[in-house]
């Protein structure tokens, strides 16, 4: 008589018998068949399968049993990871890069382990020795193919290692995905509490909708009166956008890839692109948008227009990815606290995130950062503002764009007014190929839509910028520090109607002076506006009259986006007047290039400086000035010096790439009733994902030093640190909170070392 066969569990339920447990068999064949479906946009379904069936395979031991009935921790992702690189050679390393590190994350191929053990170290370990041995019914209830089917991945010519990492990372992906997603519907199952999932609107809906709003748009614009001035300037605006966004939506059934949108500030880049992609997407079986912003402060802006576009479909359709506060390092006591505190997959139609968590989750380890990888795949992305992408990653970024495009079935629209010299054809060093414009001859948009004269009026003191505010009713400065901004508003606030910007304020706060200032512009109040570069972000606020300290002259163009932004007197009436400030108020190196290489640019374009011809010329004097500097972290390198082997420093690629470096903390300002009632909800709340959202209007950013000495000091307290195991620091009072200015040290000898440079 054979015996009968133990049944092995990768999952048990609480306080219920075996019976409602989930077995292991079916764990591994439900993960494996999602993540195949997941893969099956790029082409390595099976690839895809396998790795989900191997990746708990450790779970076939005696001890890993005795571990789900309160025993000790068991290694359970190795033992899959060694059969995968056993069965398979290559393929399989790869496989087992992501069963290995699907808990821990992708670890370093060999070298230094970076406080993990490497995959040379995890695939050197002995079954029976270093590891649980494997109860033979594995073979049983898994049947492995003597090969697989390579993945349709087309390996760049020049960089086929870096296309071999990222098809790990792509893998790794749809196996965390189906991963999580098979755990989070079996215990959901056991609570009686369906998944909330799925349900969304498709992009043909979506299309159609957004065309319907779009039409009514222009339908109500043609009905307004044109008697004044103002109003034929408007209906002629409006006239240049549509002409623009069809031009643009004309042009979707070419084949996906990068393309470009080179459209000034007022073209309607936003709802061109958008239209653009959602048709584009159509024609090519794609399946979802995504809007990729440089900056936090304006990602509700844009998403809360989508939304108003797609009318009743926008709230299922459209999701905002970022966060003041990273939540991915919150630890939880068990799986569902797990799954609860996994970033989000990304399984939404259109998503707006943010350059940062875009990028930074390509070059990812973390499965909380790469879960989402996948859900890129088919895919068009919209690149708002291309050229903000980081000089010291440009490479990489560029690679990894020409991955996506290549291998990925995605489409990637650069949309800016300064439009990045990246093409190969513009000298860049393999370069983006094949770009095509959207945009209707940009350079005869540029001049119909030329609203300012940019001129560069030398050196000026902060005396002389401040008889020019007391001079001017209604101005604009920018400078490149907050110390200088704070300075200068100091000096000025003597003055009728000044304002003052900073990113020391928290994001209410700045909503709030915005509105002031928006107010007294309508009614031609007087209005002296000081800021850092923030204002550039994408701020609506029309001056007639903006002054730039020296900087790119793609910041340039950006503050010039905030001088007669309405269109209402002629350009060479509206003046963008670039200076170069005191030498104590001296541009850092990086951004001293920058500003070096606009002041070339000015010598040979001083009456067109904002053309697309000077614009291509700034860029690539920049790139040529950085050189090898452009992927300064050699990202590029590691992978390419450890391809031969396969043996990618995954970790500590990871820790390189980091778009922003400043070491830097959130701190939540109580700044109103509201923020005070959300400090208290932390304080006492179970969960926290939506406090987190809702306190980030509440927030600034200080060092990481200075944050330690305010609380050393006694000026913030922790909230909720033991709920969670990670501390959130709220500012105690706001007697270091001005008004005006925002989180101000004031006199505080303690602090001012650390805040020098700030």
């Amino acid at each position: 008589m054979v015996g009968k066969t133990k049944t092995y569990y990768a999952h048990s339920a609480e306080n219920r018998p075996e019976q409602h447990w989930q077995t292991l068999q079916s764990h591994l064949a439900n993960v494996g068949d999602m993540a195949a479906r997941f893969a099956a946009f790029f082409g390595a379904q099976e690839i895809a399968r396998y790795t989900g069936c191997l990746h708990d395979l450790g779970k076939y031991t005696p001890e890993f049993d005795r571990r789900l009935r309160g025993g000790p921790a068991v290694d359970h992702a190795t033992a899959g990871a060694k059969i995968a690189f056993e069965h398979w050679g290559v393929p399989g390393k790869l496989m087992a890069f992501c069963i290995a590190g699907h808990h821990a994350g992708l670890a370093n191929g060999d070298g230094e382990g970076d406080g993990r053990r490497t995959l040379k170290q995890r695939l050197a370990l002995q079954f029976g020795q270093d590891i649980p041995a494997l109860d033979a019914v594995w073979q049983q209830e898994i049947h492995l193919p003597q090969t697989l089917p390579a993945p349709a991945l087309k390996a760049d010519e020049h960089r086929p290692f870096f296309s071999y990492a990222f098809f790990t990372r792509m893998l790794y992906s749809c196996l965390v995905d189906a991963d999580y997603l098979d755990t989070e519907a079996f215990y959901a199952e056991q609570e009686g509490e369906p998944v909330q999932r799925g349900g969304h609107p498709d992009l043909s809906e979506l299309c159609t909708q957004f065309n319907r709003f779009i039409y009514e748009f222009r339908q109500k614009a043609a009905k307004k009166p044109q008697r004044t001035e103002e109003e034929k300037r408007n209906a002629a605006l409006n006239r240049l956008r549509s002409e623009i966004l069809d031009h643009a939506v004309s042009q979707a059934a070419q084949a996906p890839g990068p393309f470009a949108l080179t459209v000034p500030t007022g073209g309607g880049k936003t709802f061109t692109s958008m239209a653009f992609a959602l048709e584009h997407a159509k024609r090519h079986g794609m399946r979802r948008v995504i809007y990729v912003i440089p900056f936090t402060s304006i990602i509700e802006q844009n998403a809360a227009e989508f939304c108003k576009a797609f009318g009743n479909l926008g709230e299922a359709a459209v999701l905002e990815h970022h966060s003041t506060f990273d939540d991915s390092k919150l630890q939880g006591e068990n799986s569902k606290d797990k799954l609860r505190q996994a970033s989000e997959n990304w399984d939404m139609p259109v998503v707006v995130t943010t350059a940062v968590q875009f990028f930074e989750s390509l070059f990812a380890d973390r499965s909380s950062r790469c879960r989402k990888l996948h859900n890129i795949s088919g895919s068009v992305i919209i690149l708002d503002e291309a050229q903000m992408l980081p000089l010291g990653l440009l490479l990489p970024i560029v690679q990894a764009i020409k991955e996506l495009a290549c291998n990925y079935h995605c489409s990637i629209v650069m949309c800016t007014a300064t439009q990045p010299a990246i093409q190969a054809e513009h000298g860049f060093y393999r370069g983006l190929e094949n770009i095509r414009e959207l945009a209707p001859n940009p350079p005869e948009l540029f001049d119909k839509l030329s609203r300012t004269t940019v001129q560069h009026i030398g050196a000026q003191t902060d005396a002389e910028l401040l008889e020019k505010l007391a001079q001017y009713r209604q101005i604009l400065i920018i400078v490149n520090n907050r110390r200088h901004a704070r300075s200068l508003y100091d000096s000025a606030k003597c003055l009728d109607g000044v304002f003052h910007l900073t990113t020391l304020m928290c994001a209410k706060h700045r909503a709030q002076v915005l509105e002031f200032i928006r107010g007294r512009l309508k009614n031609c109040e007087p209005c002296r506006v000081i800021s850092t570069s923030l204002i550039e972000a994408g701020v609506d606020v029309d001056l007639p009259l903006v002054m730039r300290a020296e900087a790119g002259l793609d910041s340039i163009a950006q503050a010039a986006g905030r001088c007669n932004r309405e269109g209402k007197s002629p350009s060479e009436n509206s003046f963008v007047w670039v200076f170069k400030p005191e030498q104590q108020w001296k541009a850092p190196p990086e951004l001293g290039l920058l500003a070096a290489a606009m002041r070339e640019v000015v010598r040979h374009h001083a009456d067109d400086l904002l053309s697309p011809h000077a614009i291509r010329r700034y860029f690539q004097r920049v790139y040529e000035e950085k050189g090898k500097a452009l992927d300064g972290k050699q990202i590029l390198a590691k992978h390419h010096d450890a391809g031969r082997t396969m043996d990618f420093p995954f970790q500590t690629i990871a820790r390189e790439f980091r778009m922003i470096e400043t070491h830097m903390q959130p701190l939540i300002i109580p700044f109103n009733a509201e923020a005070e009632a959300l400090i208290d909800s932390l304080r006492h709340a179970d969960q926290i994902g939506g406090l987190l959202r809702k306190l980030q209007p509440y927030t600034v950013q200080i060092p990481e030093n200075a944050l330690k000495a305010l609380f050393e000091a006694g000026r913030v307290e922790t909230v909720n640190e033991k709920q969670f195991g990670k501390q959130f620091y709220s500012l105690i009072g706001l007697d270091l909170y001005d008004e005006a200015a925002g989180f101000s040290w004031g006199d505080m000898e303690f602090l001012k070392a650390e805040m020098l440079v700030f």
